[in-house]
């Protein structure tokens, strides 16, 4: 047990209020009591950390137990209202007030309960079984001086483990040593954030020797840090070996569900396990969106519950005004109290429950089901199986990642797009750079491109033959390459700025140190672009260790000569988005100390050196320039430093990177100390492309009435000639442009006086704002005046969005056809979405492809994520994911328009049918004194919903088509029609709630009417079951056929579906009562069919009677599509000879290229690992994979809240996969 019961070495540290440590008086192994603030860990000394009881490794990713099941399980259900109401009925139903037997009700909620009730627990237990599979997983523990296999559940705090290369890390670790020489591991985090750039981990020195078992047994030591958190990039620690303090950051620290790559194996010690891991921490479940449809749902059936209401009180009132003695042949009994003339009040009380029972089927509760069901099927079979929206470069398909928000798609009037990565390819392209005042570079990108042809200006088409090319350069310009740089007039800046590109940085290199064959892991393109152009212009970088970076030198000191430098890396002080730069302090041979630096042109600028205001002056023009090109710019500089401040600072650097308490924020401070007095030395230029068919995607959407806001961090003159390469602004718009880049803002900044600043920014702002208002009511106040377009940037964003002037703000926006907002973070971008979203209750969509996107797509409507270069953050919290900005149009215009007209047509279709099948109830109820006799059978009543009428409302919800995917694109007008809410408007509602009151009077009066003088084959009237049965019949024949009137598209399953419904219905009453069954209540239309049948009254009226019930509908919709068309309608006119030979289901598959089963494998062939945040189906808990589609073979994506069990998983050996090339999908 040596490895296990540790050491009891001595140890001690100063104490301050930055560090915690142990006193001399405190020896190493012993247990001290937990600060609130840290928590204190013995390695390799079970015994001593069992009195901290920390948890156990184990994790549990289910939502039930045994005993939780069914009470938890009920609770989830009834959390909604709707189940809640239905309880309600069927308890009614059970009392005596009840009107029909408790079957009615009960039967329907018991199935839909325990249908859901089963899914839960076969998926509960299916990641019960997976929980179990992954605490039994073996990681090797040091015991007893050797590693011993040992089940991940039995994992300790403390223990000392070895994973070996490829394996997962099963808990979070302290990353003692590896088998490279040099402490550091390789690892790869595509299970947490999706990036597959590995990450470089460095052991502390001191530890580097920890390989061997006999070695690490002899390990003493104590870690002290941070409490169990949620943050992924954050760690703040220590660790004590005898006395000494070593800090331990983010870069010591393996996380659980990250697996090691390029490494034979590591030792580490636990510091967090089981729920305790960051991982786990994270898998919290996403807030479920509803959409603005669902929404207005919920006030449908409120609206339905008030008719219900309205219908039930009169009826109790006229119940109470009805009941009298003189209706003596009636024979009320005083022992009952709903019948006692004596208590009239009692009885319309009771009476009002019996009428809420009776009227109950007016809320249909297989509403919900369908429509979750028909949402599940659309994103499942149909978005993501589109070809159309298939990406074969990185063969990834779209991907519907909840189908809450189908119809959501088909409403969404703004968008909030990213730039960089989302309308950009984010394959970033060294091109041009200036150094020491001189420009070089002659190439021509893009946005000049798109400059010069609007300004007639042209290009020199052989310009950029001689450019040198490869994957991230592409630079052209013959005085830097192959060492022509010495010829210039300022070579040593040259080789400063060469040097600055191949050192400042966090490249990892891999493969063969050769210029051809190494490969670059980086964190951003941008960073591995600069390298890339570093190794073009003489200075290889080809092996990088903890300490040292390797650099092959042609030409440095003389034409011709090449050598291999080794450059010490003293400090490094990383990038974030609040320092916006990133540098190091490195050592050369000669012993010389330099501090290298690139950021962003504002924050270099304010630390720059006094003089050289010329090389300064011509740097920022240069910037601009490149700017205005559509160009992504760094500065970069260098300070050379003095050995005595650098150990001065060092130990500040030291102590603030030993804080336990603000690390982050005490490093930023202490670097600001060194990070000043820089040299200038140039600034580079990098071109990210436009992905392919952005501009027409854009131009297409404006005509669909969706306005198109871009938010990005990069400076104004690019943003603004992105947005005209997009074709988002032109030269015919009025252009508002607020910008704090004015010559009175720099003379209040450089006063020094922030109070003065902020004061003088808010008022400049609010005057810009009621400026840009006062003078665009003007133009829309025009007949034909401009469209309006704004630019405005962060500095000014921050005080718009100011609580006085956001008002002002949102106004003049939302006249604007189109808005970029410049030098953004990720918070404004989120403020400006939600002050859309909530300011002008307006449906928003956003999307982008980065980390910092995340915040702006939560907080619209609708999210969108690119699976780009940046990792899947934004895909992993997006609604739906996609490859390219371009793939919007078919995702917007084709699905979300289907979508929402499917839907629209789906609610309102079951409003009308629930409201005319409950109406002909109503109106018999006049003719029974109000006593609440029921008209139907009760299995009748129950099974309208649930069998006679359920199958044609989801084939048309899931294959009713108004145009073709390409009329859809080819007129993206008809996309406002969803915008204005043109199919769920309360109108809407009102004209078939009139037909339903129309269509339940023929049905109910027509049929009674007629009954009355009609006699059967034996010369008896017709009874009230032979009545009712008629009504009903007549009341599936025409609802069913009316669904068909309202149908666009008429396929082979609505014909089965309809006709299927209508012939169920004889074949269950001719089983039903021709059966003799031990019910008393079936009694009641015993042989009633056949009775019905044998007479010609029967057919006649089967006939004659939905006819009439239907014409009015004919007549109106008529006149509808003749007089006061519908946009879609006029389409179908224009291209009524046109057949549509588009397939329905898999869209758009070859007829002879591909079978749907190819396409839909190849459609979600290597999704990403994160995919659905859950399946939509009916009274679906989030975060589980749906039973039914399991069972229907349909591949189910994992759950986002999934990602720590997929993360936990052991290793598989990959086989290389080759995708079979798809041809051309067939297009129409």
């Amino acid at each position: 047990m040596a490895g296990w019961r540790g050491s009891r070495g001595g140890g001690d540290a100063a104490s301050s209020e930055d560090r915690i440590a142990s006193s001399q008086t405190v020896r190493l192994g012993k247990v001290k009591p937990q600060a609130l603030g840290h928590r204190t860990i013995f390695c390799n000394d079970r015994d001593a950390n069992l009195h901290t009881k920390f948890k156990a490794n184990s994790v549990s990713t289910t939502k039930y137990d045994i005993f939780t099941f069914l009470p938890k399980g009920l609770f989830e259900q009834f959390r909604r209202v709707a189940n809640l109401y239905f309880l309600m009925i069927s308890i009614l139903s059970c009392t005596p007030v009840s009107p029909v037997s408790p079957i009615t009700n009960v039967i329907p909620l018991t199935l839909v309960l325990l249908v859901s009730l089963i899914k839960e627990a076969w998926e509960d237990w299916k990641r019960f079984q997976n929980d179990l599979s992954i605490n039994n997983s073996t990681v090797e523990v040091l015991h007893d001086w050797s590693w011993v296999p040992t089940p991940w559940k039995q994992l300790q705090v403390g223990d000392i483990i070895r994973v070996n290369q490829d394996g997962f890390f099963p808990a979070d670790l302290i990353f003692l040593a590896s088998t490279n020489p040099d402490g550091v591991c390789y690892v790869e985090t595509a299970n947490l954030d999706g990036e597959t750039n590995l990450k470089i981990r460095k052991a502390p020195e001191r530890t580097w020797d920890f390989v061997s078992p006999n070695k690490v047994s002899e390990f003493k030591g104590e870690v002290q840090c941070e409490q169990p958190n949620n943050s992924l990039y954050t760690f703040t620690g220590n660790l004590i070996i005898n006395k000494q303090i070593l800090p331990l950051s983010p870069n010591q620290l393996l996380l659980r569900g990250c697996s090691l790559r390029n490494t034979e194996y590591i030792v580490g010690a636990v510091v967090f396990t089981g729920h305790e891991t960051k991982v786990m921490m994270n898998s919290m479940k996403i807030p479920s969106k509803r959409s603005t449809l669902e929404k207005k749902l919920d006030k449908l059936i409120l609206a339905l519950f008030s008719v219900l209401f309205c219908m039930s009180l009169l009826g109790s009132i006229g119940s109470g005004i009805f009941i009298n003695r003189k209706y003596y042949y009636l024979r009320f009994d005083r022992s009952m109290a709903q019948f006692d003339p004596d208590s009239r009040f009692v009885v319309a009380i009771l009476t009002f429950f019996t009428h809420i029972t009776l009227y109950s089927p007016i809320i249909p509760i297989s509403l919900y089901v369908s429509v979750e069901m028909i949402k599940f099927i659309q994103s499942t079979q149909f978005i993501n199986n589109d070809l159309r929206m298939y990406d074969a470069e990185s063969n990834t398909p779209a991907l519907a990642r909840t189908s809450n928000l189908n119809e959501e798609l088909g409403q969404v009037e703004y968008i909030f797009s990213d730039k960089t990565g989302t309308l950009t390819r984010n394959l970033m392209e060294f091109f041009k750079c200036s150094i020491g005042g001189e420009v070089y570079g002659t190439g021509v990108s893009e946005i000049e491109t798109g400059m010069a042809q609007r300004t007639g200006v042209k290009f020199d088409a052989q310009k950029q033959s001689s450019a040198t090319h490869e994957k991230g350069f592409n630079f052209d310009d013959a005085r830097l390459i192959g060492g022509a740089w010495r010829n210039e007039p300022n070579p040593d800046s040259c080789k400063e700025f060469f040097r600055c590109l191949a050192i400042c940085h966090t490249v990892l290199p891999e493969g063969d140190e050769s210029p051809e064959r190494i490969r670059y892991q980086a964190a951003s393109p941008d960073e591995a672009a600069l390298v890339v152009a570093a190794k073009n212009f003489g200075f290889f970088f080809f092996r990088r260790t903890p300490t040292m970076i390797f650099i092959r030198e042609s030409h440095a000191d003389k034409m011709g000569k090449v050598q291999d430098v080794p450059y010490e890396i003293l400090n490094a002080l990383e990038f974030n988005s609040t320092r916006k730069r990133q540098s190091v302090v490195c050592r050369y041979p000669d012993g010389r100390l330099v501090l290298y630096c690139k950021g962003a042109d504002t924050v270099i600028y304010e630390r720059l050196a006094d003089g050289n205001p010329d090389l300064k002056r011509m740097s920022r023009e240069h910037l601009e320039q490149f700017g205005a090109s559509g160009l992504r710019t760094l500065c970069l500089a260098y300070k050379n430093l003095k050995p005595d401040v650098y150990e001065s600072w060092n130990e500040k650097y030291i102590h603030a990177k030993s804080a336990l308490r603000d690390r982050e924020k005490k490093l930023d401070e202490v670097a600001e100390l060194i990070e000043k007095d820089l040299n200038l030395i140039g600034c580079t230029a990098i071109e990210d492309k436009l992905q392919e068919g952005v501009p027409a995607c854009i131009e297409t959407l404006s005509r669909a009435g969706i306005k198109i806001w871009v938010l990005t961090g990069d400076k104004m003159e690019t943003a603004i000639n992105i947005a005209y390469a997009c074709r988002l602004i032109n030269n015919g718009m009025k252009q508002f442009v607020i910008s704090s880049e004015t010559e009175a803002v720099r003379e209040v900044e450089d006063k020094g006086d922030q109070i003065e600043l902020a004061r003088y920014m808010k008022e400049m702002v609010k005057n810009e704002l009621k400026s840009c208002h006062d003078e665009a009511e003007k133009y829309l106040h025009m007949d034909s005046g401009p469209k309006l377009a704004l630019i405005i940037d962060g500095k000014c964003l921050m005080y718009a969005l100011d609580p006085s002037l956001r008002g002002m703000l949102l106004n003049f926006s939302l006249n604007c056809t189109a808005v970029v907002c410049c030098r953004v973070s990720p918070l404004q971008k989120a403020q400006v979405t939600s002050l859309v979203k909530k300011g002008a209750n307006r449906i928003t969509l956003s999307i982008g492809d980065g980390a910092n996107d995340v915040s702006m797509i939560q907080a619209a409507h609708v999210g969108v994520g690119i699976s780009g270069q940046e990792g899947m953050q934004a895909v992993m919290a997006s609604d739906f994911s996609i490859a390219q900005f371009r793939f919007l149009t078919d995702l917007l215009l084709v699905h979300g328009r289907w979508s929402y007209h499917r839907i629209c047509k789906v609610v309102t279709y079951f409003f009308y049918k629930n409201l005319t099948f409950t109406l002909t109830q109503f109106w018999f109820t006049f003719e029974t004194g109000f006593s609440g006799q029921r008209f139907y059978d009760d299995w009748l009543q129950s099974l309208y919903n649930v069998i006679f009428t359920a199958l044609p409302v989801i084939i048309i919800g899931l294959f009713d088509k108004d145009v073709s995917a390409v009329l859809s694109k080819k007129y993206p007008e008809l996309y406002k029609e969803g915008v204005r809410n043109a199919f769920f408007k309360w109108r809407v509602v009102y004209t078939w709630a009139f037909f339903a009151v129309y269509q339940s009077l023929i049905l109910y009066y027509f049929v009674v009417a007629s009954s009355k003088r009609a006699i059967n084959s034996s010369g008896k009237l017709f009874g009230l079951w032979d009545v009712s049965t008629m009504a009903f019949t007549c009341v599936i024949v025409t609802v069913n056929l009316r669904l068909l009137m309202m149908s666009n598209t008429v396929t082979r399953w609505h014909h089965i579906s309809v006709g299927g419904s209508i012939l169920f219905w004889f074949i269950f009453v001719f089983i039903y009562s021709g059966v003799p069954l031990p019910n008393k209540e079936q009694q009641n239309i015993y042989f009633v069919i056949y009775v019905l049948m044998s007479t010609f009254y029967f057919y006649l009226t089967l006939i004659l009677v939905p006819v009439a019930a239907l014409f009015c509908d004919f007549v109106y919709m008529g006149v509808q599509r003749w007089f006061f068309p519908y946009d879609y309608q006029i389409i179908q006119e224009i291209h009524r000879h046109e057949d549509d030979t588009s397939r329905i289901g898999l869209l758009e598959v070859g007829q002879s290229q591909l079978s749907p089963d190819e396409a839909r494998s190849y459609a979600v062939m290597q999704l990403p690992g994160q995919k659905s945040r859950h399946t939509g189906f009916a009274f679906d808990s989030p975060g589980y994979e749906s039973f039914f589609a399991s069972q229907a073979g349909v591949c189910v994506p994992q759950k986002a809240w999934d990602v720590a069990r997929r993360a936990s998983m052991r290793s598989k050996p990959k086989t290389p996969r080759t995708p079979r090339t798809p041809r051309t999908p067939q297009r129409n």
